[in-house]
């Protein structure tokens, strides 16, 4: 298990930011938490993508969701 993950205030903080909505080709949604977990372990350690522990889930899905994120994000 990886250390320093997100308390349960720290998520509280951050979930309502998080789009919950069920992918429209009815996959199961994703832990968003996980994810986003996963996005701070990269940020935090520095560690290519493709070291990021498997408890976060598959590498490239969370590389893809932290891509996304930050595209949507840009304002221009």
């Amino acid at each position: 298990m990886a250390r320093d993950l997100m308390s349960d205030e720290e998520w509280a903080f951050h979930e309502p930011f998080i789009r919950a909505v069920r992918a429209p080709n009815g996959r199961k949604p994703v832990n968003h938490r996980l994810v986003l977990d996963g996005i701070f372990w990269i940020a935090r350690t520095g560690s290519p993508w493709r070291d990021l522990p498997e408890e976060f889930g598959k590498w490239f899905s969370v590389y893809r969701r932290c891509c996304r994120t930050a595209v949507s994000r840009v304002v221009v």
